[in-house]
């Protein structure tokens, strides 16, 4: 007898391009914390089929207008669609992997 998850998400392929922004303020450590996370799971699960944006929202705040960045890091997952934003340092794996639709919700 198999079990079978009937929300099942397609798995990335080459043809896949994902952009993600990463907004932070500054080189804080949980600036670093969250860029060396994210950079660790695209790394391990969308294998150089993603392209990171970092957005410092100090040299560069009205930026934040267009996400409507309320909290920092942030990360903004552009593309594929539908845009999604995860809050905090990602140190989660299993929440960002489900926040960006990586893995599906068991």
């Amino acid at each position: 007898m198999t079990n079978t998850v009937d929300n099942e998400i397609e798995p990335v392929t080459g043809e896949d391009k994902w952009t993600l922004r990463l907004y932070v303020a500054g080189q804080t450590p949980k600036a670093i914390t969250a860029y060396a996370n994210l950079k660790k799971i695209c790394e391990e699960h969308l294998q150089g089929s993603y392209q990171i944006e970092v957005i410092d929202l100090l040299v560069n705040p009205t930026l934040a207008k267009d996400d409507q960045i309320l909290a920092l890091p942030t990360l903004v997952r552009k593309l594929p669609e539908p845009i999604k934003k995860i809050i905090g340092d990602l140190s989660n794996t299993e929440r960002v992997l489900v926040g960006l639709d990586i893995r599906p919700i068991l």
